[in-house]
């Protein structure tokens, strides 16, 4: 039963961290986006 409620834990923890790095790509890349030089045309 410890096992399994480690192996819960575990999953929950690996998902949160996931979902965190994500979101930061995600706001990362809008930040790059929005700085970005605008090309000359």
């Amino acid at each position: 039963m410890k096992k399994l409620l480690l192996l819960a834990v575990a999953a929950i923890g690996g998902l949160l961290v996931y979902r965190q790095v994500q979101s930061d790509k995600s706001e990362q890349d809008l930040w790059t986006e929005a700085t970005d030089p605008v090309p000359s045309a």
